[in-house]
């Protein structure tokens, strides 16, 4: 019995490792981003381990019932069609990687089809809901400031909340007004107005030796004097949106579409904003 036990807890281990090793697999050779390595590593655990319920500690023991089986679970859970179809291309593409690499000889995933996903409508603020969203964080607290330079860097900057997290005092040049951000492919210098810059002043100057706990580097620390995160952030911009009574959904995307919207309704067009905003499709928003 104890020998079965050890077999089972070296089987988990071999899967745990196949996963990692899939994961160094596409940031070495598809060049995947930070965020997309997350995001398939957290869907591959989660099937893992519903896999695992059933006795199947190695994956040459998952069959296509397994995965419809899976796939049934998650829309029975409430998962969305888009989280679905996700989940979907991420085992997709982790199986063809353990056929080619030998561990399987035959994929559970390919006869599997991704449901179609509708295009979700972004909502974008009005004016008057961004200068309501704004008033909220208190102006009072070393938070609260910081709150607000981030949701001014969010709107008028474009910045990915990545980017934005990972940012530190030396990227900013508070006298010329930019910001420049460090990433895994390329290095980006964006600027930002006269708004942003009064209250990332306050921040520097004033409200982030407050929340600081010790020495570092990063721009944006949390209560405990760390690096936030990501899910900190995005709870951070819900929880202001309805505490203003706003009830769109929004997201820093949501910011960010917001910013481009208000460029064109003052006359900006796709090519004077391109530096800022190139995954903005200008077209499709005129029209």
């Amino acid at each position: 019995m104890l020998k079965d036990k050890n077999k089972n807890i070296e089987e988990v281990k071999q899967v745990e490792e196949k996963i990692q090793q899939f994961i160094t697999y596409i940031e070495k050779e598809k060049r995947a981003s930070y965020n997309t390595r997350i995001s398939y590593e957290r869907d591959l655990r989660k099937a893992k381990a519903y896999f695992e319920q059933f006795g199947m500690t190695e994956v040459k023991e998952i069959t296509a019932t397994s995965v419809t089986s899976y796939l049934l679970y998650m829309e029975k859970k409430g998962f969305s069609t888009a989280t679905i179809s996700r989940s979907i291309t991420v085992l997709k593409k982790y199986f063809q990687y353990l056929v080619r690499s030998g561990w399987i000889s035959m994929d559970p995933t390919e006869q599997l089809q991704s449901p179609k996903v509708e295009k979700k409508t972004i909502d974008v603020l009005t004016m008057e809901e961004v200068e309501l969203l704004f008033e909220q964080p208190s102006k009072r607290t070393a938070k609260g400031i910081r709150d607000r330079a981030i949701l001014e860097l969010l709107y008028e900057t474009g910045i990915h909340v990545n980017e934005l997290i990972q940012l530190k005092k030396e990227n900013v040049n508070l006298e010329l007004g930019y910001l420049v951000c460090e990433g895994e492919k390329q290095t980006k210098v964006i600027s930002f107005e006269t708004i942003a810059k009064e209250i990332l002043t306050e921040y520097i100057e004033e409200s982030r030796p407050q929340l600081e706990k010790g020495e570092t580097d990063i721009l944006f620390l949390n209560r405990s004097g760390q690096t936030m995160s990501r899910q900190g952030l995005w709870k951070m911009i819900k929880a202001y949106a309805s505490q203003a009574g706003i009830k769109k959904e929004i997201t820093p995307h949501v910011l960010r579409t917001s910013f481009s919207f208000h460029l064109l309704q003052k006359g900006w067009n796709g090519n004077e904003a391109n530096d800022l905003f190139k995954k903005i499709n200008w077209k499709e928003m005129k029209e």
